[in-house]
């Protein structure tokens, strides 16, 4: 490729005799060039950053989608508490991740287990980090706190909403970030001095570093608090409690969806990179292919979960659409990036088959998670991450990850178990880690009386106890229908 550089000295030799001043006029045009030159880098940085801008503001909607979803997905007595929840996991989640969370994943150079550099964001701008950088950084935490706010919805107190999420955010989820998205992460796939089994990890945008830390942190929450007041009769049996609002649901899963659009083709970071300079043909190219892939996997996992629920349970139910779409999703996530679209079928289509086994298990042990959350992100998630280590095509891979050619990449490819290897490796260090240091948080938090709220207060509604109450004003009938002890309407006095 022509240098972009430009030489007066090496030019002026080229004049000839017959120019009068060619040193002067060499260095005029190479001024121009450089200018030119200058200009072109200066608009790369802009075009990138305002990509890498957009997408974090799409990653955020998601927590618009998050609080809807989750709204929806409760009893009308607990609205304001899980709305308020969803807020201040964005609030808590940026200043924390602003003053510890961000040094801990990012701050470079560093060990492979935990950054150790911009806390407070100290040191930037620099050449490794922008500001836009930290923001979409600080969109995809706060994302794996909501995960976990909808596994324990309707019976934690207020204060353990505020300590697990700022814990979450601001230790937890960075440590895993960095081990799998840091240059010097130890089994990260840009760490090119110390490639962990000669691949690194290829969980491209997290199905294991956002969903799966996410989905466990909620298990244990679940677990430990145990389930709702009625989940449950006397003789083990299921007994549903359906949230209040169908639409808001699916107002939250298209909010999410869009998001997705930045969660998974942004985290390339960086639109503006030709494979092949001057062809049409780029990293352009990559990130429609990746919004792609990461329609067909969640459309097909919709599309599977209504006609598997149809079949098990006789009806066409929207909820559980959402759930399935949200699913293919969440699986897709790892592999976005480095499948092709006819791939990113079959991940939808299992990820619908898991999410459905996982609901019964979940139902079998007596598991109550409002939002499927536990089921949905962590066991979803970790079949991206096995998805990946099978499909992960090796043009891709090396178009992604460049810099190590030779790379393994997926089993079904061709590429061997080494990709394979590591992604299991992934999906048990999370599982451990997370439950080294959440579930220990959410024992002493029920040891302390801080997590679960009183018998009386979950039913009667959250809302009416700490909230000061309801989201919604009701009239007789629905105070009726809903059981809610709410004070009369009086008519208004005509004049």
């Amino acid at each position: 490729m022509a240098s972009t550089t430009c030489s007066a000295d090496t030019l002026a030799a080229m004049f000839g005799t017959n120019t009068t001043n060619a040193t002067g006029a060499a260095a005029f045009i190479c001024d121009q060039f450089n200018t030119v030159s200058t200009k072109f880098s200066d608009t790369t940085y802009a075009v990138d950053s305002t990509y890498l801008l957009f997408s974090a503001y799409l990653v955020f909607s998601m927590q618009l989608g998050f609080a809807m979803l989750c709204a929806g997905s409760v009893r009308a007595k607990n609205t304001m508490n899980i709305m308020l929840t969803n807020v201040l996991d964005a609030a808590a989640g940026g200043l924390f991740y602003y003053l510890f969370g961000f040094a801990f994943a990012f701050g470079t150079p560093s060990n492979g287990f935990i950054g150790k550099h911009n806390f407070a964001l100290q040191n930037m701008p620099s050449s490794n980090f922008d500001y836009s950088y930290f923001l979409y950084q600080w969109a995809f935490a706060i994302a794996a706190a909501g995960i976990t706010s909808g596994s324990i919805a309707e019976r934690t107190q207020f204060v353990a909403y505020l300590i697990y999420s700022a814990f979450l955010t601001g230790f937890v989820y960075p440590v895993v970030s960095h081990w799998f998205w840091s240059v010097d992460g130890w089994a990260s796939a840009t760490n090119m001095d110390n490639l962990f089994l000669g691949s690194g990890v290829i969980d491209f945008a997290g199905s294991g570093v956002v969903h799966m830390v996410g989905g466990i942190a909620g298990l244990y929450g679940a677990l430990i608090e145990g389930p709702r007041i009625g989940r449950f009769d006397h003789s083990g049996r299921s007994v549903a409690l359906r949230g209040h609002s169908a639409s808001l649901v699916v107002l939250g899963t298209f909010l999410l969806w869009f998001g997705w659009y930045g969660f998974n083709p942004g985290s390339f970071t960086k639109i503006l990179s030709p494979y092949e300079s001057g062809s049409y043909y780029g990293q352009w190219s990559a990130v429609g292919r990746t919004a792609v892939t990461t329609t067909l996997a969640g459309c097909t996992a919709a599309l599977t979960t209504l006609f598997g629920k149809r079949i098990l349970s006789g009806h066409w139910n929207v909820i559980d659409v959402c759930n399935g779409l949200l699913g293919g999703f969440a699986a897709i996530t790892s592999g976005c990036s480095v499948v092709d679209p006819w791939a990113a079928v079959i991940c939808g289509f299992v990820a619908a088959c898991v999410l459905t086994g996982f609901n019964k298990l979940a139902e079998k042990m007596k598991y109550d998670d409002p939002l499927e959350a536990a089921q949905l992100h962590g066991g979803c998630g970790a079949w991206g991450i096995i998805f990946t280590g099978l499909f992960a095509k090796e043009k891709y891979v090396n178009e992604v990850y460049p810099g190590k050619p030779g790379r393994p990449y997926g089993l079904f490819m061709g590429g061997g178990g080494k990709l394979l290897a590591a992604h299991v490796i992934q999906i048990l260090v999370i599982f451990g880690f997370v439950s080294a240091t959440m579930c220990p948080l959410f024992f002493i938090l029920q040891k302390l009386g801080l997590l679960r709220i009183s018998a009386e207060d979950e039913t009667a509604g959250m809302d009416m106890t700490r909230h000061g109450g309801f989201a919604y004003v009701y009239h007789d009938e629905d105070e009726q229908k809903l059981g809610l002890p709410m004070r009369k309407i009086e008519p208004r006095v005509s004049t």
